[in-house]
């Protein structure tokens, strides 16, 4: 492995949708240069004005081809595009000796660049936004406490549950409003997912038909699980000698979604990718997230170890200037480019947290950040 690229100082943001929010202000705070990707120039331009950022960033018409031709070594691209493109933008990065940074779990044809990134001294950060991101940051800390007040080598039974969801300020029929990718939300329910329920490994072909109520301060919800949950136990350092009674990372809604969504779930039970594509469109237009709209982000972590207890709970309602998705996604991922920019991530894959030493500095900042949880 080649030493770490040093950092430029320069940022590409590429894209300016429902997630991209007050993390790029903080960036054109400390970055020397920011540069703003989107599908216009003008498009761009329009975006860094309703931020109040006109002069502070460069507006600029996004193509991976003119976006090649801008890369100079030691450069971070941060990638607010669907999940699919990122492979194609961490593949230029490597080209160009650029670091890579995006909120969207890490996928196969990223992983297949992260040898070749890590030989040229390139961060490729991922998994830094609100979920994936500040999920497995209070996660990492919820295990670490349980392993100070447990032990690593005592036989414990534990229940984990992590559970996270963009739902309506004021609940409406749908009992949901679109806040990031239709798509994506559409798709997510397609997948499988794979949990650990009564001790037992589980498989949901369809997620939704596990859906369940769950309680949050006094609150009912409705939780079902999402991919795959199992991989989690090794990375959020879960001892050995503990064995899962419930281990579930999930979605959540507002109550009475379940019912609201019937039409929805017999869509994607019949349709095909083309008619999957055209429901998402539909939905998003019937069910937007309105300026005259406020949304709402729920994250509620919990673990249980023997007699041992511990619980985050981040609940934020979006504002005037801000959606709380926006917010969330956007500082957190922001917080990471900061530490590509200062030299404090090594070379190769990187996550929003990788240790619990590192999460609690992380959970440190984003409470200086204004993003505000609490911890029972």
């Amino acid at each position: 492995m080649r030493e770490r690229v040093p950092a430029s100082g320069t940022v590409h943001w590429i894209g300016a949708g429902l997630s991209t929010g007050s993390g790029l202000a903080a960036l054109c705070d400390t970055a020397e240069r920011v540069r703003l990707w989107h599908r216009t120039e003008q498009r761009a331009a329009e975006a860094l004005d309703e931020r109040g950022l006109t002069g502070r960033a460069e507006p600029r018409t996004y193509t991976l081809e003119s976006l090649t031709a801008e890369l100079a070594p030691g450069d971070v691209v941060v990638s607010m595009l669907p999940a699919p493109e990122h492979a194609g933008i961490l593949a230029a990065c490597v080209q160009g000796r650029a670091h890579f940074a995006c909120s969207s779990y890490v996928s196969e044809a990223v992983l297949e660049q992260v040898p070749a990134a890590t030989e040229a001294g390139l961060v490729v950060l991922t998994e830094a936004g609100l979920d994936p991101g500040i999920d497995h940051l209070f996660a990492h800390s919820l295990v670490a406490r349980a392993r100070e007040a447990i032990g690593d080598d005592t036989a414990a039974s534990y229940r984990l549950t992590s559970y996270c969801g963009g739902v309506p300020a004021v609940p409406n029929d749908f009992r949901y409003r679109f806040s990031w990718a239709p798509a994506g939300v559409l798709n997510a329910l397609r997948s499988p997912a794979r949990y650990i329920e009564d001790g037992a490994e589980t498989v949901a072909e369809r997620p939704w038909e596990a859906t369940r109520e769950h309680v949050v301060d006094g609150e009912t919800f409705e939780v079902y699980p999402n991919r795959d949950s199992l991989p989690f136990v090794e990375q959020y350092g879960v001892p050995p000698a503990w064995k899962a009674q419930t281990f579930v990372r999930g979605t959540l809604r507002l109550e009475g979604w379940l019912r609201a969504w019937d039409a929805v779930f017999e869509e994607l039970k019949a349709g095909d990718d083309a008619r999957i594509a055209a429901l998402a469109q539909e939905l998003a237009a019937q069910y937007p997230t309105t300026e005259a709209d406020r949304d709402r982000v729920v994250l509620a972590v919990s673990l249980e170890v023997n007699q041992w207890s511990g619980r985050y709970l981040l609940d934020l309602t979006g504002d005037a200037e801000e959606s709380a998705m926006a917010r969330c996604v956007s500082r957190t991922l922001a917080l990471g480019v900061r530490h590509i920019l200062d030299g404090s991530l090594p070379p190769g894959l990187n996550r929003a947290a990788e240790t619990a030493a590192r999460s609690q500095e992380w959970l440190s900042e984003l409470v200086r950040e204004g993003v505000e949880f609490t911890l029972s």
